[in-house]
């Protein structure tokens, strides 16, 4: 693995991190045919280059009283770099945006909201999204299920 280009062992690493995350390192290496501290070293590696960003507990949000997603289409205003990067951090303090993507097309942005009531939301419109630096038009939808939503990587 050199600059951030991985072989067939360094795949099958991730592929077990991301379906597995509760294995040992020992456990890993054996199933991929590496001892421990190579294999160790070879997760620190792909950790340093970015590779891995980080280890995450996916908790299932209805389960914890988040029962509204909402996906919010930003359009802004003005288009200069102070804007953006004032916006950007903005959302990146927002707790209940878990999800924000840059985009080319009608939109600026799209977010995903998650509340507990459509009125939870709509209060979060009003009194932080139509004011986020910048924001000139908000177009929100509300999903009606999740049928797929994952953080795994197809490797």
């Amino acid at each position: 693995m050199a600059d951030g280009v991985l072989d067939e062992t360094g795949r099958k690493i991730l592929r077990l991190l991301q379906s597995e995350p509760e294995l040992t390192v020992a456990e890993i290496g054996e199933r991929v045919g590496l001892s421990h501290t190579p294999c160790w070293r070879r997760i620190k590696e792909m950790e340093k280059q970015g590779i891995i960003r980080g280890r995450i507990i996916a908790v299932e949000p209805r389960l914890v009283g988040f029962e509204v997603s909402v996906f919010c289409f930003v359009r802004l205003k003005q288009h200069d770099e102070a804007t953006l990067l004032e916006f950007e951090k903005a959302v990146k303090n927002m707790p209940e945006v878990v999800q924000c993507y840059s985009m080319t097309g009608d939109h600026d942005y799209v977010l995903r909201v998650l509340t507990n009531s459509v009125r939870q939301y709509e209060e979060i419109l009003k009194k932080a999204l139509l004011r986020l630096p910048g924001v000139g038009f908000v177009n929100s939808s509300f999903a009606l299920d999740e049928l797929k939503n994952t953080h795994r990587v197809p490797i």
